[in-house]
């Protein structure tokens, strides 16, 4: 028997990796994140499986439900949003499984970031402009920031940044970020990225908490940074005709 961790996508059911869906299909057990993972995905659970929506669940009684399968012998696909490795609650989950001695794996899923950056058509690194992307959020009521850890640390870098669960403090990330970015640097929040539902609002730092101001106050991600309108930027090295690598060399070409 094997809990199975699962990255369920950012909500495009379509979005779910192949082995995904199959360690779903192979586990009599599915537990799920009801308020961030598609019911969709449940299409792909076994006839008959016992189906578990965890969103009202506090964490005892979710891995006793793990414990219960264990001890009947039935493999769980354990359903989270977006990828496993980041603001997942995971971790907690594998620290008692594997205090309990139950087996686990973790398969990833594509993360709400990407899926954003697929919506507004962006690469997030580009040449000369930036070449780092911060996975980020700001303290909430159920994880506190660690002290070093501040938005005005991330945009001293210049960095894209990609701002989690934050939409609700819209306000405060803007007058942390715009004495280092500048007023016309560009913004965009997208909403539920990928659902049919979603929905992208493209300002800047100046502009932003106008243009969305009848926006969602929730499953939103804030994207900030030069990135999200560079146009005069420089071709990477990679496919430059000049560029001698493993698998062109200008030398053999001459």
């Amino acid at each position: 028997m094997t809990v199975h961790f699962i990255g369920a996508g950012p909500g495009a059911p379509d979005l779910l990796t192949l082995r995904g869906r199959d360690r779903i299909a192979a586990s009599p057990v599915c537990l799920y994140a009801g308020s961030l993972v598609p019911a969709a995905l449940l299409d792909h659970c076994p006839p008959g499986a016992r189906i578990v929506n965890t969103a009202p669940l506090a964490l005892d009684a979710i891995i006793a439900e793990m414990v219960a399968a264990h001890e009947a012998g039935l493999d769980v696909a354990r359903l989270h949003s977006g990828d496993l490795s980041i603001w997942s609650a995971m971790g907690e989950q594998l620290r008692a499984l594997r205090g309990l001695g139950i087996p686990v794996t973790v398969t990833p899923g594509v993360p709400a970031f990407a899926a954003a950056a697929a919506a507004l058509e962006a690469e997030l690194t580009l040449p000369g402009v930036a070449q780092s992307l911060v996975l980020t959020r700001t303290p909430g009521r159920a994880s506190a920031m660690p002290p070093a850890e501040t938005l005005r640390a991330f945009a001293a870098t210049g960095a894209t940044l990609a701002i989690h669960l934050s939409i609700h403090t819209l306000p405060s990330v803007v007058a942390d970020l715009r004495p280092l970015y500048g007023d016309d640097c560009p913004v965009a929040i997208v909403w539920r990225a990928s659902w049919p539902e979603e929905r992208i609002v493209r300002a800047t730092l100046a502009t932003i908490a106008q243009a969305a101001a009848d926006g969602p106050e929730r499953t939103a991600l804030i994207l900030v940074g030069r990135v999200l309108d560079a146009r005069d930027f420089a071709a990477s090295r990679l496919y430059d005709a000049g560029y001698d690598r493993r698998f062109r060399s200008v030398e053999a070409q001459a």
